[in-house]
């Protein structure tokens, strides 16, 4: 099992399973369904963390403000390498400091 401790700010990588009649440009491994009518594939998603709760949980948001909650031994989650957070920046919510991360100082 992999483990990676993540924080507020981290910049990760989500790896969705999707199914339709036309992998769009980003889909990879892109498998026919068994009677050929639709496709199965995988897509990147580029998501950062916002908050990570008590219990190991992940809270990260999606460029558009959506939040989803993960494990964080969830195999389809892994943090961005250096080449990722570079080369797809764009695709990378911007987080602002003020909403979105917890006063650490108690």
């Amino acid at each position: 099992m992999r483990w990676y401790t993540y924080k507020p700010g981290d910049r990760v990588v989500f790896r969705v399973s999707k199914h339709s009649r036309r992998p769009g440009p980003r889909a990879r491994g892109i498998w026919p369904a068994p009677h050929g009518d639709t496709y199965r594939y995988q897509v990147d998603k580029f998501w950062v963390v916002s908050e990570v709760s008590d219990n190991g949980d992940v809270i990260v948001r999606t460029r558009r403000g959506k939040t989803h909650r993960l494990t964080a031994s969830d195999l389809n989650l892994r943090p961005a390498t250096w080449w990722e957070r570079w080369w797809r920046s764009a695709r990378f919510p911007q987080l602002h400091k003020t909403e979105n991360f917890r006063n650490t100082e108690a």
